[in-house]
């Protein structure tokens, strides 16, 4: 049963709800969790009168629901129970299906959608403690509403743990298209769409409409950079659109943020939201699940080409697409990527619970990742690449008073080894000695900072060795009516604060140049 607080705030949720819903649930009596279940959806369906259960006892190990909408399955299934971070996607999925929620997609995105080959059976693995599975699930149920020969079928890899097993499953979420392997980690609906794009084919959007947009601004890019850059843009009065793949953008990804100044504590997802809420405050028009395809910078008017034949001008870009997870880039490292090597201890860490793991990378990140891990793992080893770390010394003193940590500086990884279906080892050399060693271990969580997100852009502009795009004190590039911020800029020190600055800065100066240009 859900708290009486909690079914208050989920009938507040369903009072605009229309249509009638039915949780069609599959069950085997002797369950062990089936009373639960059973339980769980009356006390959701209790909150309105458009919501009911229908029951259907089976002799199969069965432990699931299908939602259906005046009668008709919309496709969406959950094998499970979707509490913990997967209780919002119940909750939206119900919300999409009646066409409300501010997730559903727009008109380019949908187009994309409808236009994918079908049949589509997508399943997702998830675990109920991961924050990054939400975004994932819910993603793709918007995206089988859409789609009339897609299903979505959301796995608690708890209850089904014998399926992970099989699947040689290791990270969450993990997707499957129609059997086959198709996404691991953090993902958006962008980033699905174009992975679904390449492994199944589409029909051609040629003969669709071109979509054409015409600003005063365009700013690529959702996370703090982006969303500041908009803000400041807006409030001078100028005609703005946000071109992203997400709102939030890499802190979406993190867990705790403790450094935002007057802020001191919040985590990413609720900044994200916060972003987002900002930007609603002002006529900044938000494009998100986008991928630039061409970026053309000279001249007066810059134009940007995304999937779907879609094009947005402006005479004036920001560009604020932060950076990525930086890979080592070594033998067997793609090869095992959920299958022992990971990048988020957060959501990945309950898979090596009692197993020995290693941490590359002795920055904040890295050391951070240790501790939380310590307290899940048999054996943390810390290998850092430098002579010492560079985490902050209060971490670096946490780290090294527990007894399952140990650190290892001056360490080069060479290479991930596995049997074929995990991970077995590391392959380091040490830099002073020069000796190189097999570490066997469990599992191996990369660590070691960001790239930044700057392909696009790369031909036209000026850029650092490590592919930052160089910005002089007011974010301007080496292009007029260009700049930059954030992450993906040259700018030092990779912080939300310093990155929300920059933004403000790019869009000040994007406005004074604007103006000088009148003059």
């Amino acid at each position: 049963m859900l708290e009486t607080s909690l079914l208050e705030q989920v009938r507040d949720i369903f009072r605009p709800l229309e249509a009638r819903y039915i949780f069609h649930i599959n069950y085997q009596p002797q369950h062990p969790k089936a009373q639960e279940l059973i339980d769980f959806l009356d006390s959701v369906a209790s909150c309105s009168d458009k919501l009911s259960c229908q029951l259907r006892p089976s002799t199969d190990n069965l432990l699931e629901f299908s939602i259906l909408k005046d009668k008709a399955d919309t496709g969406i299934r959950f094998r499970g129970i979707p509490g913990g971070h997967e209780f919002t996607s119940l909750l939206l999925a119900l919300l999409n299906a009646d066409g409300k929620g501010k997730n559903l997609p727009d008109e380019t995105t949908t187009r994309r959608i409808q236009a994918l080959n079908g049949p589509l059976k997508l399943q997702t693995y998830v675990s109920l403690s991961c924050t990054n599975c939400p975004d994932v699930v819910q993603a793709l149920n918007a995206l089988v509403l859409l789609h009339p020969q897609a299903t979505h079928e959301t796995i608690d890899g708890a209850l089904f743990a014998d399926e992970v097993e099989a699947k040689k499953i290791q990270a969450v979420p993990t997707v499957y298209v129609n059997g086959e392997l198709l996404h691991i980690g953090r993902g958006t609906l962008g980033e699905l769409l174009q992975k679904l794009e390449e492994k199944v084919g589409s029909s051609p959007l040629t003969d669709a409409a071109p979509v054409s947009h015409q600003h005063d601004v365009l700013v690529l890019g959702g996370g703090p950079a982006g969303c500041s850059a908009a803000i400041y843009a807006a409030r001078k009065g100028l005609r703005v659109a946000v071109v992203a793949e997400r709102i939030g953008g890499q802190v979406k990804e993190t867990v705790g943020i403790e450094n935002l100044i007057s802020v001191p504590q919040t985590t990413g997802a609720e900044l994200a939201a916060s972003l987002r809420k900002h930007m609603e405050h002002y006529p900044i028009d938000i494009y998100e699940n986008r991928q630039i395809e061409e970026a053309l910078l000279q001249g007066t008017q810059k134009s940007i080409h995304v999937k779907g034949n879609e094009t947005f001008s402006a005479p004036a870009v920001i560009i604020a697409t932060g950076a990525s997870w930086r890979r080592l880039n070594v033998e067997g490292e793609s090869e095992y990527i959920g299958r022992g090597v990971a990048f988020c201890p957060h959501c990945d860490g309950p898979f090596y619970q009692g197993k020995h793991v290693a941490v590359v990378g002795g920055g904040n990140s890295g050391i951070e990742a240790a501790i939380d891990l310590a307290g899940i793992c048999s054996k943390v080893t810390v290998f850092e690449f430098m002579d010492t770390l560079k985490a902050d010394q209060v971490l670096q003193q946490k780290a090294r008073s527990l007894p399952n940590v140990e650190i290892f500086t001056s360490m080069q990884t060479l290479a991930v080894n596995g049997n074929g279906e995990k991970v077995t080892s590391i392959r380091v050399k040490n830099r002073q000695t020069g000796e190189e060693q097999d570490y066997p271990l469990d599992g191996i969580f990369v660590q070691i900072g960001l790239a930044a997100n700057s392909l696009p852009f790369r031909q036209q502009l000026e850029t650092t060795a490590i592919g930052e795009i160089k910005t002089d004190a007011a974010c301007r590039t080496s292009l007029p009516g260009v700049y930059a911020a954030g992450d993906v800029s040259s700018v030092p020190y990779k912080q939300i604060v310093i990155a929300m600055g920059e933004g403000a800065k790019a869009a000040l100066s994007a406005f004074d140049d604007r103006i000088r240009a009148q003059a």
